[in-house]
């Protein structure tokens, strides 16, 4: 689905998702990853939700988000409370949804000028 057009004025948004893949500033990626306005790190290591574990949330929070999208494959999970403790440590606001609605949620934030880190495991997991 074709989401948003990218003027590259306020940061990587993201412009097209669907499953399997994502396009941010028209590459497609697909493999699971994180997107911040100023930066994109492909290859987030965890591909499906049953594979997070605490240093993929200590990764997340290295990058000092002010709050962190998390979009879990196709369906909403919430990980448990102990993998996000280094999110809640560094008092990092975490949101979780399936990765359509986390797509959509970044650009939103993104445009409002939030610093914001979307950590999204791709769709169709």
């Amino acid at each position: 689905m074709k989401f948003i057009l990218d003027d590259n004025n306020s940061g990587h948004a993201i412009q097209n998702y669907g499953a399997f893949e994502i396009t941010i500033s028209g590459k497609v990626y697909r493999e699971s990853l994180v997107i911040m306005p100023e930066r994109i790190i492909p290859e987030w290591r965890p591909a499906r939700f049953q594979e997070l574990k605490q240093e993929d949330f200590a990764q997340l929070a290295s990058l000092t988000p002010e709050i962190v999208v998390l979009g879990t494959g196709s369906k909403q999970h919430f990980p448990d409370h102990q993998l996000i403790r280094p999110l809640l440590e560094h008092q990092i606001g975490l949101e979780v949804m399936a990765t359509d609605a986390a797509c959509r949620t970044y650009n939103i934030l993104m445009s409002e000028g939030r610093r914001v880190a979307a950590a999204l495991i791709m769709i169709g997991e």
